[in-house]
Order: C-alpha cells, then sequence, then structure tokens
C-alpha cells in the first residue's frame, strides 16, 4: 500500500492507495500533521511506501519525523524518476505538483496529447505531448486570488465570495467584480484551450483542483474534471519508482 502525502502552505492532502485504487482521502490543518500521519499509518498498517510532495519547506520537525518511519519514504523533487521527457527550460523551479499532474497525464492518458488546467490558488497549465513530451505551459492567478487582489490593491472593492453573475454585463460594482471574476476567468481557460488545439490535434483536457466544481459545467470546450488528478499522480510516481530505482 501507499501513502500520500501533499502539503500546501495551511492543509495537508492524503490518501492511501491499494495499487491504483484509492481506498482513502482527508485533508487536514498543517500543524496535525505528525498525528495525522501515525494515525493513518496504524490504521493502514499495510503501508510500506510513502510519496511527500510540498510547495512549501517542511518543518524541521516534520522532516526528523519522516526520517525516522519505518517506511520508505520519497520525497518527490526535479530529480525524481518520472516516465516522460521534459523539456522545461528551467526544470529546477517546476513545481512538484505540476510535475505530479504531468505523471498522471502520462500515465492515464499515454500517447495522447494533453492539457491539465489546476484551478487553485493559481490557475497552472500544463501540456505534454502524445510523444510524452513535456513543454512546459502556464500559470496565472486563481479565481480567490483575483477577488483578493482586487480588494487588497485598491481602495474602495470590496472583498466578495465566488459567484456566476446573471449577466455578463455588471451593473453594479458587485456585479461588475463578479463578471471580471468568473467570466474573465472562464473566457480565459476556454481561450487557452482553443489555442492548444489549433496547434494540437486530439487534445484531451483535464480540469482539475479546488475550483474545478466550479468551473467545469461553465466552460464551452468538453474536459474531463477530476478532483483527486495529483493525488494519482503522485501515487503514479511512486508506483513508477517502486518499479524503477
Amino acid at each position: 500500500m501507499n501513502l500520500i502525502v501533499d502539503a500546501g502552505n495551511t492543509y495537508v492532502k492524503v490518501a492511501v492507495f491499494q495499487g491504483d485504487k484509492m481506498l482513502f482521502d482527508e485533508s487536514f490543518k498543517k500543524e496535525r500533521f505528525q498525528e495525522k500521519i501515525k494515525k493513518i499509518l496504524k490504521t493502514h498498517a499495510e503501508v510500506d511506501k510513502m510519496i511527500t510532495s510540498s510547495v512549501t519547506k517542511l518543518s524541521d520537525a516534520t522532516k526528523q519525523f519522516l526520517a525516522n518511519l519505518d517506511i520508505k519514504v520519497l520525497k518527490l523533487t526535479h530529480e525524481t524518476n518520472v516516465p516522460f521527457q521534459n523539456n522545461y527550460a528551467t526544470p529546477e523551479t517546476l513545481g512538484v505538483d505540476r510535475i505530479a499532474l504531468v505523471v498522471a497525464a502520462v500515465t492515464q492518458y499515454p500517447k495522447q496529447n494533453v492539457l491539465v488546467i489546476d484551478a487553485g490558488t493559481c490557475i497552472t497549465y500544463d501540456f505534454k505531448t502524445h510523444e510524452e513530451i513535456y513543454l512546459g505551459g502556464g500559470i496565472s492567478p486563481g479565481i480567490q486570488l483575483r477577488y483578493k487582489t482586487l480588494n487588497l490593491l485598491t481602495a474602495n472593492l470590496p472583498l466578495l465570495t465566488p459567484k456566476m453573475p446573471e449577466s455578463y454585463i455588471g451593473n453594479t460594482t458587485e456585479s461588475a467584480i463578479h463578471s471580471g471574476v468568473t467570466v474573465g476567468t472562464i473566457t480565459e481557460i476556454d481561450g487557452i484551450i482553443d489555442r492548444y488545439k489549433e496547434q494540437f490535434t486530439h487534445l484531451t483536457v483535464i480540469l482539475t483542483g479546488g475550483d474545478a466544481n466550479f468551473l467545469a459545467k461553465r466552460l464551452k470546450n468538453t474536459i474531463f474534471a477530476n478532483s483527486k488528478f495529483l493525488l494519482q499522480g503522485l501515487n503514479n510516481v511512486l508506483e513508477y519508482n517502486r518499479y524503477n530505482d
């Protein structure tokens, strides 16, 4: 069994896999890391391998805790063995979450042109060709970040909760913000998908991340929504290295 750990700035997402099957997953505050991992390993005693992915630096206490575990722990970095050719010009700056998403694309959609869109704090676009070559993609502010930026960097604009406006023509300040953020984000994503379609035939598009459900039904392009794609990708990395280390 595999234990998957994805540590963000505030929350940690974990999952237990038996092969390709996810048996369990949950999310918790970073402060509860050791407590939760101990409980999971006690409940799922068959876990023999673990992978950690973190967009921030883990504390010394957490690193020591992981080093003292009785199972093999793989830390995902840009140097980890992966089943694709990485053509990113600065691989050392490529986020480990993006690496995992590309591995998921390669594993689950082999020999296909795949664009993975992760709609979270930032919206990331990652593209791999049917030849399993990663070319790169794009990064833009996510929905929540756009609302917060408008509030923080202006004197009079309020902080709003994401909402789809009744019309794309906002006739109040609030409806104009909702239009600018939500309609703007949807238009951006559809536009970028269209750009890729112009250059690459038979394009498969995967939408994941915290805002995937909000966006999926509003995009004009056909996409596959999968909120667990990152966790699956991390498991795919661990399985690949189980047989290639």
